[in-house]
């Protein structure tokens, strides 16, 4: 078989790419619409959402392209506003999942091209009539067995992706991992397309590409230039990370000569043009949006803004970080494409590079070098809430590998009883029940359809808190869904919500200006006493760490302003903390705690404290709290997830602080029933056990002296 024989072969496949592309887009997209959240989640979907709906600026890097997708998807009149953010994540998914199955057939066509067009052919022979022989053939797949491995290959990476912990999960919600995703597996589909033509171009003995000549082979190049600029502008660190392994496959396509071409200029000026999405940035931020995170609209703050100037103090590339970091990775692979105790994903994806290793070494160091070096970045990162996202990358290699190992797999299955048509059917079988693992595996842990923690985290806070009050937070959980109803849906308007820590940003006063102008006004020589100070650190931080008086400075003029907001607050309304804030022992802002302690009685109403003047008893707010999906087992969670690590210890806390301040004011009875709302929430709370045996006791004692 040549190799143009074998291209005219690979024409007859453009029904079956689109039609296998088309039915993983189908599955997963109705897959993610069934397990949609129905409403705002936790983490950043809320500041998101308001970003999106309003043209803003979202958090570091800022997400231009993300931004202007999700807006448009905020428009579209179904459903409240997250559930429109939410579908557009699926969206992107399920395109993602259906790209995959695109790439994994063009890896396996090259190497079968590769194969061809490479393969040493034996000379002609003289038979014992004297006359010539034609060389040995190798015996080849039929067109039609061909096709064939090619269909279940890439239908098992394509289901497997969609099936996957990390892409589903991300599925579900507001959040950017499923374009970055998606543009990812753009550029490696355009990638190896070019590395196709370019072997087709060799296999049919055309004159070679010049090393500056412009060839219609290299359109597929300019095209992943343009989408991977694009793509930086959505999550750019892990985009980023995936040009080694975009530079081997160019060198292993054009060799160095490509590297001294002007085709890796003009491949440049392309993805210069898919950077330019974050002039967006400047311009949205002139607009003055409701969210405007950094204000970028001068080029130094556009710098930090792209950069995540602020984040960089979680990056930490020593070994004892990777290392630490190393067994969270493997826990999570180990439950990405199934249940744990059922590795078939892993171990598919393992054999997939064996046998690409030894058949396209091209494919194969290209898939290591995206693992490799999105490994070394997320294991020297160390952050907590979407830690997983940053591997996503990683898993996407390993689903497009698990392609090459269903191949190997169908082939040896076939082996076994090469002569029965049936043989390919049972083989297919066999490697479609690893995404079916996948599937059921995942299903309980992603299915969100549920979800509403998010929303009545917020909604049983807000209850208790009177109108006009102002609640102090330093809970994302707290303040980002807070946003989105606050500023999508229109809730509360009422109350003054002020986040501790974006109180360190020049550019949230901005907002905090515009929303609640009379809080501002009235403490106006606080706040621009500190402005003066954060202005001046935010254009050198070091100087703050070297000089103490200046740090000391700015630390006081920081918790002055906040003791303001209290001390002038109270006087007309209530004032509310959050539980981080009221139980902080250590660590950052225990002065502020340390101050108001002093001051102030904390008093706990429902999942807040509320900041009073006096010592005597107040009688504490008993709200029907809403806790769907939290503990009724509706929804699951891993230990690591931040509902069991940071909205399900506040319930619980809470409910216990609750049952204490009335335990220690004489109230066992309504003590004990709080103490038993905790349990109920947390079975496993022994604090809350011995606190009822407490009350009861202290009930006992009481009794007899009251009868006397």
């Amino acid at each position: 078989m040549t190799a143009a024989t074998h291209t005219a072969d690979t024409i007859q496949l453009s029904d079956a790419r689109i039609t296998c592309a088309l039915l993983v887009f189908i599955a997963a997209l109705a897959l993610y619409a069934y397990t949609l959240a129905p409403t705002v989640t936790l983490v950043d979907s809320g500041e998101l959402i308001v970003a999106a709906r309003s043209l803003g600026v979202a958090h570091p890097p800022g997400f231009p392209l993300y931004v202007l997708l999700a807006h448009f998807a905020t428009l579209v009149p179904m459903g409240n506003v997250a559930v429109r953010v939410n579908f557009a994540s699926a969206l992107f998914a399920a395109l993602a999942s259906s790209f995959v199955t695109l790439v994994v057939i063009e890896a396996i066509t090259i190497t079968r091209l590769s194969n061809l067009v490479h393969r040493p052919r034996k000379k002609a022979t003289r038979g014992k009539s004297g006359k010539k022989t034609a060389p040995f053939a190798q015996p080849q797949d039929s067109p039609a067995h061909a096709r064939f491995l090619l269909v279940v290959s890439c239908m098992v990476s394509g289901l497997l992706l969609a099936f996957s912990r990390t892409l589903w999960g991300y599925a579900t919600i507001a959040e950017v991992y499923t374009l970055n995703s998606l543009l990812i597996l753009v550029v490696f589909l355009l990638m190896f397309r070019w590395r196709r033509r370019i072997i087709e171009h060799r296999g049919q003995k055309q004159d070679p590409v010049g090393a500056d000549r412009v060839s219609p082979s290299d359109k597929p190049l300019y095209a992943a230039a343009f989408f991977f600029g694009l793509a930086l502008g959505v999550h750019h660190v892990t985009v980023g990370l995936m040009l080694p392994a975009l530079a081997a496959l160019a060198f292993t396509t054009e060799g160095l000569r490509f590297f001294k071409s002007r085709r890796l200029l003009y491949a440049a000026l392309f993805a210069f043009a898919g950077v330019a999405i974050y002039a967006y940035l400047p311009l949205a931020a002139s607009r003055s949006p409701t969210m405007n995170w950094g204000d970028p609209r001068t080029f130094e703050r556009l710098w930090w803004h792209v950069t995540g100037r602020q984040y960089q103090v979680f990056l930490s590339f020593s070994l004892q970080t990777m290392v630490s970091q190393f067994g969270g990775f493997i826990k999570l692979t180990a439950s990405e494409f199934g249940p744990w105790w059922l590795p078939a994903g892993p171990v598919l994806a393992i054999a997939g590079l064996v046998d690409v290793y030894r058949r396209e070494r091209a494919a194969f160091w290209f898939l290591a070098l995206v693992i490799a070096a999105d490994l070394v970045y997320a294991l020297g990162y160390e952050i907590a809430e979407d830690k997983d996202a940053y591997y996503l990358p990683t898993f996407i290699a390993m689903a497009i590998a698990a392609g090459f190992g269903a191949n190997w797999l169908v082939k040896m299955l076939i082996s076994l009883r090469p002569a029965s048509r049936a043989s390919r059917y049972i083989a297919a079988a066999v490697v479609l029940l690893v995404p079916v693992a996948a599937f059921w595996g995942n299903l309980p842990y992603d299915n969100r359809s549920r979800y509403f923690i998010a929303q009545d985290y917020v909604e049983n806070i807000l209850s208790t808190i009177e109108p006009g009050g102002l609640l102090l937070t330093r809970d994302w959980q707290v303040y980002s869904p807070m946003l989105y109803l606050r500023e999508v849906e229109r809730r509360r308007d009422d109350a003054v919500v002020i986040d501790v820590n974006q109180l360190r940003r020049s550019w949230y006063f901005d907002y905090l200006e515009r929303t609640y102008a009379a809080t501002i006004e009235q403490n106006r020589d606080k706040v621009e006493s500190f402005l003066e100070d954060l202005r001046h650190w935010e254009h050198d931080p070091e100087l703050y760490e070297r000089d103490v008086s200046l740090n000391q400075r700015i630390s006081a003029r920081f918790y002055d302003m906040i003791l303001a907001f209290v001390t002038n607050h109270i006087r007309t309304a209530p004032v509310y903390v959050t539980l981080d804030i009221a139980a902080n022992r250590e660590g950052k802002d225990v002065e502020l705690t340390k101050s108001l302690a002093d001051l102030y009685q904390f008093v706990p109403q429902g999942l807040v404290f509320q900041v009073r003047t006096g010592r005597e008893f107040s009688e504490p707010a008993d709200p029907q709290l809403m806790t769907r999906g939290l503990a009724d087992e509706t929804l699951r969670f891993e230990d690591n997830d931040v509902v069991k690590v940071k909205v399900l210890p506040v319930y619980v806390t809470m409910l216990y602080n609750r049952g204490r301040y009335l335990a220690a004011n004489g109230r066992h009875e309504q003590a004990i029933e709080a103490f038993r709302q905790a349990l109920a929430v947390q079975p496993g709370f022994t604090l809350a056990q011995q606190a009822i045996n407490e009350s009861l006791n202290a009930m006992r004692k009481w009794a007899p002296n009251n009868a006397h």
